[in-house]
């Protein structure tokens, strides 16, 4: 038997949740670009090369004043694609799917890190290249939250969520992962193709519905 009682309660707080503006999350659009290892950065700028700061991220990360051009299988090239710093543990190369038709790759959707078996490339830097045999990714839609933020919402690391667009392109993102950190900002990152799907922009708002 239906308890109207419980389906009116649980509506209730459905409308509550989307209408707390505390759930409202700063949308940050990313473009392509690359995070490179110690070796790597060797082989590509020269021996001992460190990243120079163009803008600071989130944490330690930044944007460098550096850019690779990234070569594919069909042998045409993305140039200019920005390097994050600080150097990493393993080179990762984040691309949208409409990046993929040119380069002619077919990266997996992946977290951030994990590379193993994802798809190959070659990045060319001012001294040298690098034959990437693994490490492209699409990366999956996440969003960055703090430790208190969190708690306060009873969210964790790894958990997955919804987030709801309004807008003039109104749409529902499922399964969006959770990163919690202390170094964090509040935000959602998504690549150009999402953003220009929804029509977001860097610091729209979006709503996370609780699963």
């Amino acid at each position: 038997m239906i308890d109207i009682k419980v389906i009116e309660e649980s509506v209730k707080n459905a409308i509550k949740e989307l209408n707390n503006e505390d759930n409202e999350i700063k949308i940050g659009v990313s473009q392509r670009h690359i995070h490179l290892s110690r070796e790597d950065l060797d082989t590509l700028f020269g021996k001992g090369f460190e990243l120079t700061k163009k803008k600071t991220l989130m944490g330690r990360e930044f944007a460098s004043n550096e850019v690779v051009t990234l070569v594919g299988p069909s042998l045409k090239a993305i140039e200019n694609v920005r390097i994050l710093g600080p150097v990493r543990k393993n080179t990762q190369v984040e691309i949208s799917r409409t990046d993929t038709f040119l380069l002619k790759v077919s990266p997996p959707v992946r977290p951030s890190g994990e590379v193993a078996g994802s798809e190959k490339i070659v990045i060319v830097g001012p001294k040298g290249s690098v034959y990437l045999k693994e490490g492209v990714i699409i990366a999956n839609r996440h969003i960055h939250l703090t430790p208190e933020y969190a708690e306060k919402h009873g969210i964790k690391d790894n958990d997955y969520v919804d987030v709801l667009v309004e807008g003039i392109k109104p749409t529902k993102f499922y399964d969006v992962q959770i990163r919690v950190r202390d170094d964090f900002n509040i935000e959602m990152h998504i690549d150009t193709d999402d953003a220009n799907s929804a029509g977001l922009k860097n610091g729209a708002k979006v709503k996370i519905i609780r699963k």
